[in-house]
């Protein structure tokens, strides 16, 4: 074995055994049967390792979520992959932290493909036409507030029994940027039309064969997006929001519609 993979697994066990969440290079050089020197010659820095270490400890969990075959039901596989985030959390807390709160200098590259691994199964959600906003903004929202739980359980272990916790918020967050299949249907405005534009934008972006030339696709992905960006910042996407169009006559005889807003 390599000093380098002797390093990181001394440093590993010391992480998950220490009882503040910390280790001393000194610790780790001692176990690894290496000169403390070696560490800063192989890594760095101290953050350098560690961001080393919790990379190597979540390569575990995302060669599982790699591994994990897509279900006919993209929802339920969402689901299943907030509660396997949360219990990768529990059982590795002192690693989890260092991933969840990375230092300054070195941000460990697990958690750009922790993300894209989330929205990709957003993408399949929103191809089924059951997400209600963006992939980006879904996997933005879906990962702050995973984190968030998982760090509360850890910090705050007797708040909620095992994790209970984890799936209610689950549900809150889940219900807020998926649609219903009870409202699939709904054709209250602007809302559906930021649904079927969110559905059509993911399905553009899929494989599959499409007829339109790739000059085409880009001019509908652009429309697309424009769509999606004006209902987000429209206030009332609750149907709230009405308009009542009036003709209007220009000084030139010419006819011109005034919005007004109720």
């Amino acid at each position: 074995m390599s000093n380098r993979s002797l390093i990181l697994e001394a440093a590993t066990e010391l992480l998950e055994a220490s009882p503040t969440g910390d280790v001393a290079t000194r610790g780790v050089a001692e176990r690894a049967g290496v000169r403390q020197p070696v560490i800063y010659r192989l890594f760095g820095d101290k953050d350098t390792l560690l961001a080393a270490v919790v990379d190597r400890g979540f390569a575990r969990y995302l060669a599982a979520k790699r591994a994990a075959e897509p279900t006919a039901d993209p929802v339920a596989d969402l689901r299943r992959g907030w509660d396997q985030h949360t219990q990768f959390a529990l059982e590795h807390p002192n690693l989890y932290r260092l991933m969840a709160a990375p230092g300054p200098a070195c941000v460990p590259k697990a958690i750009d493909e922790m993300h894209a691994l989330l929205r990709a199964t957003l993408e399949r959600v929103a191809q089924a036409g059951r997400l209600a906003v963006e992939p980006d903004r879904a996997a933005d929202i879906v990962i702050s507030a995973n984190t968030g739980v998982a760090l509360t359980l850890l910090t705050r272990p007797g708040m909620r029994p095992g994790t209970e916790l984890s799936a209610r918020v689950r549900d809150v967050v889940l219900a807020g940027v998926l649609i219903s299949e009870t409202s699939t249907g709904d054709t209250s405005p602007p809302v559906t039309r930021r649904r079927a534009a969110t559905t059509l934008a993911a399905l553009l972006r899929c494989d599959s064969p499409c007829p339109l030339s790739p000059a085409e696709r880009a001019l509908l992905a652009e429309w697309l997006t424009r769509l999606i960006e004006d209902d987000r910042a429209t206030p009332a996407d609750d149907g709230t929001r009405t308009e009542s169009r009036t003709g209007e006559t220009r000084t030139d005889g010419s006819r011109t519609m005034d919005r007004s807003t109720t």
